[in-house]
């Protein structure tokens, strides 16, 4: 009976205590070192050491489960255990992968950091694009190969076995991952044949807006009307883009319209007002002047065609430019008494003596 209350499971009353107070240790440990690394991280932030601040950040988040499962894989080890050893520690080997894993998943954050720095600082949008993927790419690193050390210590089987299991296994993947392979490649395409980059307004499939984010799978484009839509990059590589952004000048063409019954001498002064408004006009380029012709004997109305460029291309700037010159056109062709010409039609009745209906 006194062989009973002694033991629990086959340990000892001194081993389950060595064991609970290796545990609590490890767990004080682990909140003290947590609150000394986040008071590093404000030191070093006030130091204006951003990288370093981060680091310290990042090591906070994952000091206490890793010290905790390093305790509980070590300290079981006082334990007797039994027949549940081998799957108890399993399990706690287990657990220590995903601690190790976990913390350098937090980890990655700092390169990531360190190469979008990196990016603000250069004038190419293609570190802007490559910048997200840095950290994508490693925490994808870190999954496959935390999968793997997982299946190594669950069956004890050699790493070189695992991986030879894997490729078996690889084609049926393979043949599952033909999307995902299209879009990788053709975010390679987008990256090394630059049609857009970040920030860039593209119209594609009918949707217009700017390229707010490039991954390897799939483009987002934020809509003028302010919904995000998402292309497989596949697809991307494969369409008509228009990009706006890349446009050197907005071309503007206009088709001012007089009434037949306009004299000749009202026509060239009419095409004498729209030269005057044109000449030399906001956001012209001398290699770019606006062209003004007589043009087009309309079924009701003498047509005059104008088109001219607005340099640089900015939009609510070429706007304002364009409401200013449709005032000028109305206000000087009023001053003029040339009238604009709209739809009408003249209906000749018979019996009418001042309008003969000639039937012969």
């Amino acid at each position: 009976m006194e062989n009973m209350d002694s033991t629990v499971l086959g340990n000892s009353l001194k081993q389950l205590t060595l064991f609970c107070l290796i545990v609590l240790f490890a767990f004080i440990i682990g909140k003290i070192a947590k609150l000394g690394l986040l008071g590093y991280q404000k030191y070093f932030l006030k130091k204006g050491r951003e990288i370093t601040s981060l680091s310290m950040g990042c090591l906070a988040d994952s000091v206490s489960l890793l010290t905790l499962t390093i305790a509980l894989y070590y300290g079981s080890n006082i334990l007797t255990l039994g027949n549940a050893e081998f799957l108890i520690q399993t399990a706690l080997q287990t657990l220590i992968t995903v601690a190790i894993a976990h913390t350098v998943w937090v980890l990655v954050e700092v390169p990531n950091q360190i190469f979008t720095n990196f990016s603000q600082k250069t004038d190419s949008k293609i570190d802007d694009m490559l910048a997200p993927l840095i950290g994508h790419t490693l925490r994808t690193v870190i999954v496959i190969f935390t999968f793997i050390e997982i299946a190594h210590d669950i069956s004890g089987k050699q790493l070189g076995t695992i991986l030879a299991s894997l490729g078996i296994g690889g084609l049926a993947i393979a043949l599952a991952a033909q999307d995902t392979i299209k879009n990788i490649f053709g975010f390679m395409v987008i990256l090394f044949d630059k049609p857009f980059e970040l920030g860039d307004r593209i119209k594609v499939d009918g949707f217009d807006g700017p390229v707010e984010q490039v991954g390897l799978r799939s483009t987002r484009i934020r809509t003028l009307e302010g919904h995000l839509v998402t292309i497989p990059n596949g697809e991307m590589a494969n369409k008509s883009i228009r990009n706006i952004a890349k446009r050197p000048h907005i071309r503007n063409i206009l088709s001012i319209t007089v009434t037949y019954d306009t004299p000749l001498e009202k026509m060239h002064q009419a095409k004498a007002i729209l030269e005057d408004i044109f000449k030399d006009h906001q956001g012209m380029r001398p290699d770019y002047p606006a062209r003004v012709y007589f043009k087009d004997f309309n079924d009701t109305s003498l047509g005059f065609f104008i088109i001219y460029w607005f340099h640089p291309p900015a939009y609510w700037d070429y706007l304002a430019f364009n409401e200013k010159v449709n005032f000028a056109i109305l206000e000087r062709f009023n001053e003029a008494g040339i009238e604009h010409a709209f739809p009408t039609q003249t209906l000749y009745l018979a019996g009418d003596p001042n309008r003969p209906l000639n039937l012969n």
